[in-house]
Parts: C-alpha cells; sequence; structure tokens
C-alpha cells in the first residue's frame, strides 16, 4: 500500500469504484492500471488516500504491453488487433479467408507458464469483422524473458495464425447418371453444387451431363481443362455399384489420386485427385440431401490454394461425423474441427 501522491507509474492492484447516486457505478480506474499523474487528483475525489499497487521493476512487463506484444508476435496476413482491454487483446479477421493455425507452435506458447493464447479451430472459412484469436497473461505484470521467448517461438515459424484469402475459382460440373442423361430423372445434384460454387465466389462455366460410360465421362472432363477451368466436380456414381464408374473415369482422364475415400460422415466416398494443377472432386450423393458435407470441409481450402494431401484428408477424421442438428449452424459447431 503506497501514498496515492507517490503512486504515479505504479499498477493498480485492486478495480477503484465510483458511485454517482441514481447514475452510475461501476469501475473508475480497473486492476491492472498503470496510474499516470493526471489520475491523481480522480483517485483522492474518490476517497483513496491509500491504495494498493504492483510496481513494475526492470525486467518486467504489464499485462497490456504483454498481450500486445503476444498478438504481434503471432498475427499473420489478414488479422488486425483490438487495443488491450483488462489486459486482453483480440486478433480479428480484417477479411474474408481460410483460417489457418500452426498448433504445434499454439501448444508451444501456451506452455510457457502465465501465457494465454486462445483460438478458434484451424482450416474453417471465417469472415472479416470476427474475433479469431485472444490473449493474455495471467498476473498483473510478466518477466520480459518469457515473452521474449514467444516472439523468438513465433518469428521461428512464422505465421502462427493468419488469414488465406480465397480465389474464387472456374468450375465445370460434371454429371454422371446415364438415368439424368437420357432424362429418366430430373438432375438434382447441379443445382446444389453451383450455389455452393456460387456462394463462394466461384463462377460455373458449365455443366455436362455424362452417361455411366468412362469414355464420356474422360471427354467430359478435359473438355472443360481445356476451356481453361481451375477445377472440376464429378457428381455421382461415386459408390462401389458396378455401373458406378466415376472413380475409374477420373483415373482415367489421367488424375494423380490423393484419396478414394475419406473419414468423414456424410462425405465417405469422396475422391480428390489433381490433373496438373487443377483439382478434380468426386462427390458422392450426400452432397445432395445433406446441408453439410465434406464438400463443405474442402472446397475453401481448394479456394486458399492448398494442394491437399493424403494426410490432410486423414486427419479429418478427428471431429468429421457430423451431429446432423435439427437446425445447422456449420461453420459454428465441431464439425470438421479436429
Amino acid at each position: 500500500m503506497v501514498d496515492v501522491h507517490d503512486a504515479s507509474g505504479m499498477v493498480l492492484f485492486h478495480d477503484v469504484t465510483q458511485i454517482i447516486p441514481g447514475k452510475f457505478k461501476g469501475p473508475a480506474f480497473r486492476k491492472g492500471h498503470i496510474i499516470e499523474a493526471d489520475d491523481i487528483p480522480k483517485l483522492l475525489k474518490l476517497g483513496k488516500q491509500h491504495i494498493y499497487v504492483c510496481e513494475i521493476h526492470n525486467g518486467f512487463l504489464h499485462e497490456d504491453e504483454a498481450a500486445i506484444r503476444i498478438a504481434r508476435a503471432a498475427a499473420g496476413q489478414g488479422i488486425i488487433l483490438s487495443e488491450p482491454k483488462e489486459g486482453k487483446v483480440d486478433l480479428i479477421a480484417g477479411q474474408d479467408g481460410l483460417l489457418k493455425i500452426r498448433i504445434d507452435t499454439l501448444n508451444a506458447v501456451n506452455s510457457v507458464e502465465d501465457i494465454v493464447l486462445s483460438t478458434l479451430h484451424t482450416n474453417q472459412k471465417v469472415s472479416m469483422g470476427r474475433s479469431i484469436a485472444g490473449t493474455r497473461i495471467i498476473p498483473l505484470v510478466i518477466e520480459a524473458r518469457k515473452i521474449e521467448h514467444i516472439e523468438s517461438l513465433c518469428n521461428q515459424y512464422h505465421p502462427l495464425i493468419e488469414i488465406m484469402p480465397l480465389r474464387p475459382f472456374t468450375v465445370g460440373i460434371v454429371t454422371t447418371g446415364s438415368e439424368v442423361y437420357r432424362g429418366l430423372i430430373k438432375d438434382q445434384f447441379g443445382p446444389v453444387v453451383s450455389q455452393k460454387l456460387e456462394e463462394s465466389g466461384c463462377r460455373v462455366i458449365g455443366q455436362t451431363l455424362a452417361s455411366d460410360e468412362v469414355s464420356l465421362i474422360v471427354k467430359a472432363i478435359l473438355t472443360f481443362i481445356r476451356e481453361g477451368a481451375q477445377m472440376i466436380t464429378v457428381t455421382g456414381g461415386m459408390s462401389v455399384d458396378p455401373d458406378d464408374v466415376t472413380p475409374a473415369a477420373i483415373k482415367e482422364a489421367g488424375a494423380s489420386v490423393v484419396t478414394y475415400g475419406a473419414p468423414v460422415l456424410p462425405g465417405a466416398m469422396f475422391m480428390l485427385a489433381y490433373i496438373g494443377e487443377v483439382p478434380v472432386i468426386g462427390l458422392p450423393g450426400c452432397v445432395m440431401y445433406h446441408r453439410t458435407t465434406i464438400f463443405d470441409l474442402i472446397l475453401p481450402r481448394l479456394l486458399a490454394g492448398e494442394r491437399l494431401s493424403r494426410q490432410d484428408i486423414v486427419q479429418l477424421g478427428h471431429g468429421g461425423l457430423c451431429s446432423g442438428c435439427g437446425t445447422c449452424n456449420y461453420p459454428l459447431c465441431g464439425f470438421g474441427k479436429g
């Protein structure tokens, strides 16, 4: 406890409450506030002749400065920082895009005693203005060396957190199935896929109907690539039924297959392959009937420029079970967020 006249430059160790009858009751100064000379007259008017303080010695940092430095070290492209409030700094999406977090580095940061860096799950689409992370320290002051260690970790594996902009693709849709090709049933796949693509900013350059013949599906895929398609979606024919030849046709088109099958429900019969740099996606029937499927997990990552590997698909298993909620709140849920 010190005389309030001697408290300039020290850290307030408790809230100081102000009461204005009938108008206001709350903190005039919050715990952690660094007392300035101009604050002393107001503290005296509040009846504070003595206050509890914590003096910041050389080699230590106030919670606000520590939080700002952690946030600056962690933030990459597409992120803006809030002003510190009660020792906490928020990291906010400065643009729409795909949230990417280096989880190993995040764990290393949070392993440092007295450090808190809390984030959303990685690999999800976020909108500008959304809070994606927050950081603070536990005590009011902290040794500077701990923050310097955090900065070193983040610099070594920079960026810890970033938002990758989505690049709209031109997309060709190949819809397989002899029954659709012959007009026996109405195509329901194309409109669903087109809507999801257009909502993500993509431009569908065409849809080709193909019967269950490998040669016709191959021709449709290669024609779209010649026309400049940056991604191909092939709908239907993805099961193990003998008449379902879509996987074979994608291979026959010269694609390098990443996976046929994924640990995601709905979406187990999903296929991902590449012809050069062009992703070719085999979409199972669940995309027609379920609001959220593996397509919603994969599409933003492709639009962010990621070339996905087999291991990327394997990792979707943790969190890959959709709960089938009556009202779908995706992406504000755990689906696809292992």
